[in-house]
């Protein structure tokens, strides 16, 4: 396995071996994978979905109009679910989606989501990111030059002050630092581009490589 490396213009292009990287293949990985997006979606819900049921309505119990004679349907209240503005039956109340998920699934579910990159050839290595001015159209002709106008996830231990002002405003490019990302960061973007200083980092916390 071999990985794309880029020099920091984006302008030549090698290609590396990865022979240290122990990529998770075939159907290794995929239920860690799975739980971890599951509950990474459940704890971005809110939960704070609220409705009334009968003993929360305003208003008054007193029967609206006669048992029998108006040739109207019977009625007690008009509190009653049937009636506009009246309660919901079993309807949602606050809760909590949350749910938790240990280090060493965590662990390999971004192990796997890495793997599938790398063997789909949307990852990438760049000696560093770098912008000589903050130029927003550089930039973008740059990145669009490799990504193929596709959103990407550009991955570092640090982003200069120029870079991130060059990229800030393009709606298919996110930038993270490598000790923030996640599976669903790198399953949510179709291309990764790391930085070579934060290369190690990243396939470590991912279980790839050895951390010793």
């Amino acid at each position: 396995m071999k990985l794309k490396f880029y020099d920091k213009n984006w302008s030549s292009s090698s290609e590396k071996d990865a022979g240290s990287i122990a990529l998770l293949a075939e159907d290794k990985g995929v239920v860690p994978l799975r739980q971890y997006l599951v509950s990474f979606a459940a704890n971005l819900r809110q939960g704070d979905a609220c409705t009334k049921d009968y003993g929360s309505v305003s208003g008054t119990s007193k029967k609206p109009y006669r048992q029998k004679g108006t040739g109207l349907a019977r009625h007690g209240t008009k509190r009653s679910p049937i009636w506009v503005g009246g309660a919901v039956v079993f309807g949602p109340k606050p809760r909590d989606y949350s749910q938790k998920i240990n280090k060493k699934i965590k662990t390999i579910a971004l192990g796997k989501a890495l793997s599938e990159k790398i063997f789909a050839d949307k990852f990438a290595v760049i000696s560093e990111f770098f912008a000589d001015k903050p130029k927003t159209k550089n930039a973008a002709k740059l990145i669009n030059s490799v990504v193929s106008n596709k959103n990407v996830l550009l991955i570092s231990d640090t982003f200069s002050d120029k870079f991130i002002l060059s990229v800030r405003n393009l709606p298919n490019v996110y930038l993270i630092d490598v000790m923030s990302v996640n599976a669903y960061d790198v399953v949510r973007y179709e291309n990764i581009i790391v930085s070579e200083s934060a290369l190690d980092t990243l396939l470590k916390r991912a279980g790839l490589i050895s951390k010793e």
